[in-house]
């Protein structure tokens, strides 16, 4: 081999090594990636977010995709004359805007996505919460300026059954949820918000990581007068941090919360208009997005008067 053509392969290798150690770190734990924003819309996104996915699963993780559609679920509404309104930053949905969601969730941007995914082998299975129960819900009034408000059929997660999803993963497969949830009782179908209900199976999954992407770069330190992303903070300083942000964040955030305080490792918010942002936060030192990881738990019997002469 001549030198020219050593020193050209030779950062690839390079490259590959760096990643070994995130490699051994991450070998056979679940990782639960909610697919939203942009991301969804964008063709090379789309793609790139699929090779991500395949590359996880390749690379010894347990990739499961959680998604919901809104800007695809708000087109066919108005394709169909029906009217979108949000209350609290949710989604009304009456009984014929459900029919919508299902049939956009379950019909369209979940097909797309097994598709794009299975294009590199057989390992994507498309499935929805309904299905083998595994989210129900009750419907959820949320309470807007003192009084509770019916938005009709929006779901609030109340069991989560993980059976089936570890089947799928016991068995190589990558899962992709569309987050449609049933009532106990089996009679009606909620739309349930994709950031909660990824954040719900992560838990239920005892997931080591919760990945969001999002249209934006991550949690702003300052936002308007600074783009400088937090890149680290805690659970409590996350829930310090809550009453201060913008609508469309609050439940990615509130997210992340329930996943670190429910067992998960690291939840992290990450930009899904960067190409190949997954691979980026997951194999690399730098990250690219805002992590929240566990308060540090409190060790009563060392302190630093212990042991001290």
């Amino acid at each position: 081999m001549s030198a020219a053509r050593k020193h050209t392969a030779l950062p690839k290798a390079q490259i590959l090594i760096e990643a070994l150690p995130w490699l051994t770190r991450h070998h056979g734990k679940t990782v639960v990636i909610k697919f939203g924003g942009n991301a969804m819309i964008d063709e090379e996104l789309k793609a790139a977010f699929a090779q991500d996915v395949v590359f996880l699963r390749h690379a010894g993780l347990k990739p499961v995709v959680v998604h919901g559609g809104g800007p695809q679920i708000s087109a066919q509404l108005d394709k169909q004359g029906l009217i979108s309104e949000f209350k609290a930053g949710l989604r009304v949905t009456t009984p014929e805007a459900m029919d919508v969601v299902r049939m956009v969730l379950a019909g369209q941007v979940q097909r797309e996505l097994v598709g794009l995914l299975n294009q590199h082998g057989p390992l994507a299975v498309g499935m929805t919460g309904e299905d083998a129960h595994t989210i129900t819900a009750t419907q959820h009034r949320p309470t807007i300026d003192g009084e509770s408000v019916d938005i009709g059929r929006v779901g609030e997660i109340t069991a989560i059954d993980t059976g089936a999803i570890q089947a799928l993963l016991d068995d190589g497969r990558i899962p992709v949820v569309s987050s449609i949830a049933r009532s106990a009782d089996d009679h009606h179908v909620y739309n349930v918000n994709a950031d909660t209900a990824a954040a719900a199976l992560a838990a239920a999954l005892n997931a080591e990581t919760l990945m969001v992407l999002t249209d934006v770069e991550g949690l702003y330190e300052d936002w308007p007068n600074s783009d400088d992303v937090i890149s680290r903070l805690t659970a409590s300083e996350l829930e310090k941090l809550l009453p201060e942000l913008s609508s469309g964040m609050v439940p990615k955030m509130q997210g992340c919360l329930h996943a670190v305080r429910n067992g998960v490792e690291t939840a992290r918010v990450i930009d899904g208009r960067v190409q190949h942002s997954i691979l980026l936060e997951i194999f690399t030192d730098e990250g690219i997005g805002t992590m929240v990881v566990p308060d540090a738990p409190i060790d009563v019997h060392t302190g630093p008067e212990q042991g001290e002469s």
